[in-house]
């Protein structure tokens, strides 16, 4: 493999990881801080794609865009919340029937089509910020355009999770007790946060349609397990690194490992068709090293 196929692999991985790592990390909001099996995430995904392809082909804002795909996530996240929180059906049951019914309602939106193209649109690949770029670094534009947009939405989170309200959603997960004890409802965080993690998975949504330029309704199928995967793979095999890594960069670099374990088994010949069956391996793989690694924590712990 001469160097430039080996940089265009790297970029390519470079850029899904990217684009993915910002769906994980709403499913780190889900997942981890709310301990939250959503399986919204497979509708809410496409969801952001198909507004995403109705609002360019319209001719509204790239960016404006991306803030109404993350908008309809919430809406999402909103519906799951409810059904759990309010009519107390149980999580897991909750993601299905949201994301059964976002199904329809996509393609709904892309006006009965599986597939939507909105080719030579604008899109945030080709105007605003890009534009200002030399012409050495226009080549680089979309990785450089996604590495701006998953780093934005990781300092937010950063600085989010730092707020009053960040802390109680973080209590809601681990110690839903406390936040009762502070007079407020923990069944409103996790409405919050059920929000918060879908707005950020059709985000991810929106990215990928501008970056493909078209939607299609089917996208979203395995998406939760990538995303969990990517959590967990970042989360647990750079657990050594936290004193120096916040958990969000461990969940994009976690998503950036994931493409590259599954881009470096295509390179050795691996047919397309075992794809969705290494996908399964990966995160089989990623749960039991997070096994592994509580059990020897928690015995360490018991000999000190």
């Amino acid at each position: 493999m001469d160097m430039e196929v080996l940089i265009r692999l790297l970029i390519n991985v470079l850029e899904e990881g990217l684009v993915y790592g910002i769906m994980a990390l709403g499913v780190y909001i889900t997942y981890k801080v709310l301990s939250f099996p959503d399986l919204t995430v497979d509708g809410s995904f496409p969801l952001g794609c198909c507004v995403t392809a109705i609002c360019i082909s319209r001719g509204v804002d790239p960016v404006l865009t991306l803030a109404l795909a993350f908008v309809s996530g919430c809406l999402a996240g909103l519906a799951t919340g409810l059904l759990h929180v309010k009519l107390k059906i149980a999580d897991l049951l909750s993601g299905i029937l949201v994301m059964t019914a976002l199904w329809s309602i996509n393609l709904v939106i892309l006006g009965g089509k599986a597939v939507f193209p909105f080719y030579n649109m604008e899109t945030i690949f080709n105007t605003g910020l890009v534009t200002l770029l030399r012409i050495a670094l226009y080549a680089r534009r979309v990785l450089i355009m996604l590495a701006i947009v998953a780093i934005a939405v990781k300092i937010i989170m950063d600085l989010f999770f730092k707020t009053k309200a960040g802390l109680l959603l973080r209590a809601a997960g681990d110690n839903s007790q406390y936040v009762t004890a502070l007079a407020i409802d923990p069944g409103t965080m996790k409405i919050i946060g059920l929000m918060l993690g879908n707005g950020l998975v059709a985000l991810s949504g929106s990215v990928l349609a501008q970056q493909a330029e078209s939607a299609n309704v089917s996208c979203g199928t395995g998406m939760m397990v990538m995303s969990l995967a990517s959590v967990l793979i970042g989360t647990n095999l750079l657990s050594g690194l936290k004193k120096w890594l916040a958990p969000t960069t461990m969940v994009l670099l976690g998503s950036i490992l994931y493409k590259t374990c599954l881009v470096a088994a295509m390179q050795l010949g691996l047919p397309t068709n075992y794809l969705k069956l290494l996908m399964s391996l990966l995160f089989i793989a990623a749960l039991i090293s997070g096994n592994v690694m509580e059990g020897r924590r928690g015995k360490h712990a018991h000999h000190k």
